[in-house]
């Protein structure tokens, strides 16, 4: 993992949650002094994230609860998400036609475009009835993290 400096977050996988996770991702990234700037895309991404998992991950009828662990990797921050909802590969999801879609007025679909594109990298794995997804970004000055 990284250098001591894990924390995690357990809540319901519920909308009204996600406020509560992007205040902890804001909370940790005060703690390494990280920009304003950089804090946004990571914060936009992780609301994305914990969005779909919210909205689609259980199905009706079904509750169950979403982790978020945060740490120091080489020169980035990680962030893991993880649920024991339906299987979902961020990477079996191709990127949105988004002039199409704009001209279309459709709303939605873009959580996963998102974060591939505002993040420096993500893996995904199925792992004991979870899916688990760690996204990255790297700390301005400082190395991506050995992948």
């Amino acid at each position: 993992m990284g250098q001591g400096d894990v924390k995690e977050l357990t809540v319901p996988a519920v909308l009204e949650e996600v406020d509560r996770v992007r205040a902890f991702l804001r909370e940790y990234l005060d703690g390494l002094s990280v920009a304003e700037d950089g804090i946004l895309p990571m914060e936009l991404s992780l609301h994305e994230v914990c969005v779909n998992i919210a909205m689609y991950a259980y199905p009706a009828g079904r509750s169950g609860e979403l982790s978020v662990r945060l740490w120091r990797c080489g020169g980035s921050v990680c962030i893991e998400i993880r649920d024991r909802g339906v299987p979902f590969d961020p990477a079996s999801r191709p990127d949105p036609d988004l002039l199409a879609r704009l001209r279309r007025g459709r709303r939605g679909g873009y959580g996963v475009y998102l974060f591939k594109t505002l993040m420096d990298g993500y893996t995904y794995r199925r792992e004991d009835g979870q899916n688990v997804l760690t996204i990255f970004k790297k700390l301005p000055g400082r190395e991506a993290p050995a992948q």
